[in-house]
């Protein structure tokens, strides 16, 4: 009977759903998968990009682990592709591999003074808090007055890790290098911009409400952002998640404000022309625009400026380059069609698939990718004429290579030596989980190696 070798790069939802449905399809073969991520950690996304105050959606990660504990995949976290293991040695023992690394970078905004000291991408503070081994270990939180440009969710999970009170999170899993810098920072005033109105925002009623859930926390709106054209009427009269929104929005015009000590204020039908400042920001100015009747927004001409000390520019995620693989610069992912790469001459890469952001970008909730996974799967599991043809299919050939290599990779067996390490930690002091921050900690711990530190 054939059999399928099958390798999966990147071990978030989007790798970990894949091999999941691989393994329960019908299918006239078996399947041996093996599963790889640059991180000593499983679940990507979910543990370092979803803010720590998420519990209901870090639910997503039992799911994946009723996945990854059925013993039926292996797991080789901290292996790097591209240098300890290669497009060629992937040829050499797999039929097929499917990237799944996701976008991790931010998108570009393109405005004077974007490259000034104190201008931030938020998709590395959302890693900072998050707790991810590959940034900074300390965060410059110097600022009063904070801008965060965009109005998506991740624009509002930074403004609201920004505002809250560091307390307020200690019964989450933030790591202790997070709290303690949150806790020094002295901001007051945390400004979300956004070049659209209330009606075209792309965060969730979800996203939205859990910022006026915050202690201490005033919500600052302007009454001249809700002046509704006819097109935005029509949005919250005929779509349900934009009349919740609007709604929760409404409600908090109504609140009393100037008690808090902080304050997070929402600017709609703003867009930033320049962060301005010498040596560092100083402040943002911006255009104030308005509806073209057309569903987009043009500019008034009118031009105003607030006193800002950082900026967080949260207007999206953005793929990176794979070694030896066709890469679109303009959209940040493989180009393929359906989950097949195929080359600059639109013919298919043979044996290379993808799926998740670094398939289709960085769209949609982490749930999406499940369906995502099942359009390129199907393709895998019918497309045989397309496969490698490996000179050493034998599941034991990897852990050979690699430790030849002298790579220190992890295990399904590390990754729960590192997770029952976290909770003990956490137990200790109070708290559900402590997240264990240090790459090198992280291995030692992973591996059950001597010097592991107990903290």
């Amino acid at each position: 009977m054939t059999k399928l070798r099958l390798a999966i790069v990147g071990a978030g939802p989007a790798g970990i759903y894949a091999a999941d449905l691989v393994l329960r399809a019908e299918r006239a073969f078996d399947v041996s998968i093996d599963l790889f991520e640059r991180l000593p950690a499983p679940y990507g996304l979910v543990r370092y990009g979803v803010a720590p105050d998420h519990p209901r959606i870090k639910g997503i990660i039992s799911a994946l682990r009723e996945v990854l504990d059925r013993g039926d995949i292996r797991l080789f976290g901290n292996v790097e592709y591209g240098t300890d293991l290669t497009l060629d040695d992937l040829k050499r023992h797999y039929h097929a591999v499917i990237f799944s690394t996701g976008s991790m970078q931010d998108a570009p905004l393109d405005v004077p003074g974007v490259d000034l000291p104190g201008s931030y991408g938020a998709a590395e503070f959302v890693s900072w808090y998050d707790g991810h081994p590959d940034v900074p270990r300390e965060w410059p939180l110097d600022a009063r007055e904070v801008a965060v440009i965009g109005n998506g969710n991740v624009a509002l999970d930074v403004a609201r890790i920004l505002a809250k009170h560091p307390d307020d999170l200690l019964p989450t899993e933030i790591p202790d290098n997070v709290y303690e810098g949150l806790k020094a920072s002295p901001v007051t005033d945390v400004h979300v911009f956004g070049r659209r109105g209330p009606a075209q925002v792309r965060f969730t009623p979800l996203e939205l409400r859990e910022l006026g859930e915050m202690r201490d926390v005033d919500m600052v709106l302007h009454d001249e952002d809700f002046d509704y054209d006819e097109a935005s009427k029509t949005a919250v009269a005929t779509n349900k998640q934009v009349f919740v929104i609007d709604k929760v929005l409404n409600q908090w015009r109504r609140r009393e404000t100037g008690t808090a000590s902080r304050r997070l204020h929402l600017h709609f039908y703003a867009k930033p022309l320049e962060f301005v400042g010498d040596e560092r920001v100083e402040a943002i100015r911006w255009e104030r625009t308005e509806p073209d009747g057309q569903g987009g927004v043009r500019g008034t001409g009118e031009i105003r400026e607030l006193p800002i000390q950082a900026v967080y520019r949260a207007v999206g995620y953005f793929g990176s380059p794979l070694a030896g693989l066709p890469f679109d610069a303009r959209r940040g992912v493989l180009p393929n069609r359906e989950g097949q790469v195929i080359d600059d001459e639109d013919q298919p890469v043979h044996g290379v698939y993808a799926t998740g952001w670094i398939k289709r970008g960085p769209v949609g909730l982490i749930g999406h990718t499940k369906s995502d996974a099942m359009e390129t799967v199907g393709h895998v599991l019918s497309d045989q004429a397309n496969w490698w043809t490996p000179e050493h299919p034998e599941e034991e050939r990897i852990d050979a290579l690699l430790s030849a290599r002298e790579v220190r990779f992890t295990t399904i067996d590390g990754w729960h030596r590192l997770d029952a390490h976290e909770l003990s930690i956490g137990e200790a002091v109070g708290r559900t989980r402590i997240k264990v921050v240090p790459r090198d900690e992280m291995t030692v711990i992973s591996r059950g190696e001597s010097g592991a530190v107990a903290r």
